[in-house]
């Protein structure tokens, strides 16, 4: 009889496969665990209209760690009444699987759920070549729903593999809008009860942020703690192979605790005592875990949008609630950090870009185009009572309305509603509390 000879890939000839019982234990448990969890008093959230479950495209949602990604998902499929097949690969049982286990991790799946027609992938960039085994999926005409928690491993992977096949969403920590659902905060009536009661949701908002899970979390800085050492160790250190852990570390406190400022590798290099290099290496990093957001400066000229960058933070409650943090309150900053937030909630979907302009003239904190074009300047000041204050912003807002032939001029607050007319130009001064509460805002008038 002549012998077959089996071709095995180098990389995988030392490869132990993960044994299929232990894969059906796994997932019988991780099923168990989605049965056991309860979604009917969780909210609404918006991202969940750009979700298709007809679509035979791989609806793949993107955000930092605990945003809320896999409730998304399970609640979305949930409330429509469709079975679904699950697996979570954040799960340190399945922290040595690969590629070629993707047969076996079938098997077990189809030993649980049957013959099912929508697969729910958790946290698969967890998985090398994940794309592969998601591409035979999608031929075999299974819908399937994606999370992850890595913006350019999952970009870069979506672009090289998955081009046309996919429908990207990106999910952040509660908006206002859903943390006053949440807390049963009635975000339209108008009655001076109401409005106050908008505003005291704020301010604890400003303070504690949105993460989902630590509104009912006593210990807070502790959920904190232990959400960004995971970010550090498992979504940056360990899949980069970073060098300086410490460093990293130290950077991403260092940045959370000066945001809303621009980004200067070479002042942070030497405060660290590591090249620009590595230090724009691991600010590059923490973008992409999601922990922070960068805002690049408006110009015609690519070279200086590129060069100049604001740094935010996904969630304040990275400022407020971190260990070895010496934050102030910094209400002004922390609302400019929360705007920002929403207007990317808000506008990437529409594929609509935001900005920030400074120059020797003007400095507007916000500024969103379309195709080229200026569509709506905003300021964002947490007190307007001062008259200079309110003069600083207003100045700011008309001359680059002047310099960007835009009309649409909106000033944050916290408190204050009324317009001011100056030079020809009407500035719409409106409160945080209102304007975050709205859902649909329309570029023009």
């Amino acid at each position: 009889m002549k012998l077959i000879e089996v071709f095995i890939p180098l990389q995988h000839q030392n490869h132990m496969f993960m044994d299929s019982k232990k894969l059906l234990t796994v997932f019988a448990d991780q099923k168990e665990e989605l049965q056991n969890n309860n979604i009917t008093p969780l909210c609404t959230r918006l991202e969940e209209k750009q979700l298709s479950l007809t679509s035979n495209l791989a609806q793949i949602v993107i955000g930092v760690r605990r945003s809320g990604k896999s409730t998304l998902c399970e609640k979305f499929i949930h409330q429509n009444g469709i079975e679904f097949a699950y697996a979570n690969f954040d799960d340190d049982r399945l922290q040595n699987l690969k590629s070629v286990d993707f047969d076996n991790v079938l098997d077990a799946l189809y030993q649980i759920y049957g013959d099912f027609k929508y697969l729910f992938l958790d946290e698969v960039q967890n998985i090398k070549n994940w794309q592969l085994f998601v591409n035979r999926m999608l031929r075999q005409k299974v819908h399937l729903f994606i999370t992850g928690s890595n913006s350019k491993l999952l970009s870069s992977e979506l672009t090289t593999h998955l081009t046309g096949r996919h429908n990207k969403v990106e999910l952040y920590p509660f908006s206002f809008s859903e943390y006053s659902m949440m807390k049963k905060v009635e975000l339209k009536a108008i009655s001076t009860k109401s409005k106050a009661l908008r505003k005291k949701a704020l301010h604890e908002y400003l303070l504690d942020g949105g993460f989902p899970e630590l509104m009912n979390e006593e210990n807070k800085r502790g959920y904190i703690n232990a959400l960004l050492n995971s970010i550090i160790k498992n979504d940056i250190a360990k899949r980069f192979r970073v060098k300086y852990v410490e460093v990293l570390r130290r950077l991403a406190e260092h940045l959370s605790d000066n945001f809303c400022q621009e980004f200067v590798a070479s002042e942070l290099a030497k405060t660290f005592g590591v090249s620009d290099h590595t230090i724009e290496n691991y600010y590059s990093y923490l973008k992409e875990a999601f922990l922070l957001q960068g805002l690049h400066k408006f110009s015609y000229k690519s070279k200086k949008r590129v060069r100049y960058e604001k740094v935010y933070v996904v969630d304040v409650a990275f400022v407020s609630k971190r260990e070895s943090t010496f934050f102030t309150e910094n209400l002004g900053w922390r609302l400019e950090n929360v705007v920002y937030i929403e207007l990317l909630r808000r506008f990437r979907p529409q594929y609509t870009d935001v900005f920030y302009y400074r120059d020797k003239q003007c400095e507007v904190d916000f500024l969103i185009a379309k195709e080229g074009k200026v569509k709506q300047l905003i300021q964002v000041s947490y007190d307007v009572s001062s008259e200079k204050t309110l003069r600083r912003e207003i100045n700011g807002l008309v001359k680059a309305a002047e310099m960007f032939k835009c009309e649409n001029l909106l000033l944050i607050n916290f408190d204050a509603e009324q317009e001011v007319e100056k030079n020809g130009h009407t500035i719409h001064i409106v409160p945080a509390a209102d304007w975050l509460s709205q859902i649909d805002l329309p570029l023009e008038k």
